[in-house]
């Protein structure tokens, strides 16, 4: 724990950025050192590639003043893998995923593999995001709070950027504007939130869930860093990230800040337009002609994948050079005879006869023809079939005797 400090100068918490902590806490190991300014929040990075000169001068200034600056934590192996431990205990819900990456956790080079497993599966990547900022931002109040830091992180302020930038330059000014001191109290009012149980343990919101709507990307809001009271000594050492650089994967692991393109596909701030943009640039390396030589007019729009051995294939639909057109000299018109004119003789025309109105004979009404009535033939009761039929006899008359 550092050593406290006077800090009635100050007029309002100090404005910190989680993200830019975020960072910080991530990186710092055996072979980083970052620090963090008690009076104004600035950030200082102890960079070994400095000159000697330098390096001297900042370990002179942070010996002097050792109650000012206050070290960052190292992340320890045993943070790291709580951290996954949890994140797949509690987000992960495959069963086989689940069991491979604790397969992955209880290896070596677990933090490396794990980041390199979450990135190739998609539907674990914002998971991740999402659960390791959660983590980092309770990690980082924790320690604010051991150490007895009076604080607002600037991502949960509604304030506009001006206004912002004005309490940063008049932190040590007591007469200030209106304005200013209503923010002021704002400030205030908020740091205490950070010190109360919810903020370290959030509890999610009862109730019915909102109707999901579209999310509409917005812009994070930087403002510039106004620093008034940094030493000469610490100016090269000052730690000012972008704002987009602590994403899950590249805070939690160095391996994944050299590569660009995973930094940038797995940044929280790049949109979708962004991603399109990056994935045009990458493609047009391949179009693009060699210097020095004209670009190739193809026809056919297979040509750029085309095999090697296809290069005779190709000659074909090249452009052939167009032939000089030969200069022939004009002929002269022939004129056109004049037609002669034939006069045509006047026929006379034709009476017209009129044909005399005649009436048009009525019409015989068409018989109609009665339908002839059907036949009908009385049914006849059959005998069932396979049944034996029996006649009645007549009764035998008795003779009389003679």
């Amino acid at each position: 724990m550092c050593a406290k400090i006077n800090k009635q100068d100050a007029q309002n918490p100090l404005i910190l950025r989680c993200h830019r902590l975020m960072d910080a806490f991530a990186k710092s190991d055996d072979e980083r050192d970052f620090y963090i300014d008690r009076m104004e929040g600035f950030l200082v990075f102890v960079d070994l590639d400095k000159g000697e000169t330098e390096i001297e001068a900042l370990e002179n200034e942070l010996k002097n003043n050792n109650d000012r600056y206050c070290l960052i934590p190292k992340l320890s192996f045993y943070e790291t893998k709580k951290i996954m431990e949890g994140f797949v205990n509690e987000k992960v819900y495959d069963i086989d995923t689940k069991e491979k990456l604790l397969d992955i956790i209880q290896s070596k080079e677990a933090r490396e593999n794990f980041l390199e497993f979450i990135f190739d599966h998609h539907s674990e990547q914002e998971k991740w995001q999402q659960f390791y900022q959660e983590r980092s931002r309770i990690r980082i109040i924790e320690w604010l709070r051991l150490n007895h830091f009076h604080f607002v992180f600037e991502e949960d302020l509604d304030l506009p950027r001006l206004l912002i930038e004005k309490l940063k330059q008049n932190l040590f000014q007591s007469k200030v504007g209106k304005d200013i001191l209503t923010a002021r109290k704002g400030l205030i009012a908020k740091a205490k939130t950070y010190y109360s149980n919810e903020a370290l343990n959030p509890r999610p919101k009862r109730g019915r869930p909102p109707k999901q709507a579209i999310k509409q990307e917005i812009e994070p809001q930087i403002t510039t860093d106004i620093y008034t009271t940094v030493p000469q000594q610490v100016l090269p050492f000052l730690f000012t990230p972008d704002m987009g650089s602590s994403s899950g994967f590249s805070a939690f692991s160095t391996k994944f800040e050299a590569d660009e393109n995973r930094r940038f596909l797995l940044g929280e701030e790049a949109s979708i337009q962004q991603k399109l943009a990056a994935l045009r640039s990458l493609s047009t390396k391949w179009v693009e002609p060699e210097s020095g030589a004209a670009p190739k007019q193809n026809n056919v729009g297979f040509d750029d994948f085309g095999d090697e051995d296809d290069d005779d294939d190709d000659d074909e639909f090249e452009p052939k050079p167009k032939k000089a057109a030969k200069t022939q000299a004009k002929k002269p018109l022939k004129k056109i005879e004049k037609a002669k004119v034939v006069p045509v003789k006047k026929v006379p025309p034709k009476p017209v006869v009129k044909a005399k109105a005649t009436t048009p004979a009525p019409k015989k009404p068409a018989k109609i023809e009665k339908p002839k009535p059907k036949r009908i033939i009385p049914k006849t009761a059959s005998a069932p079939k396979n049944k034996t039929v029996f006649k009645k006899l007549k009764p035998i008359k008795k003779l009389k005797p003679r």
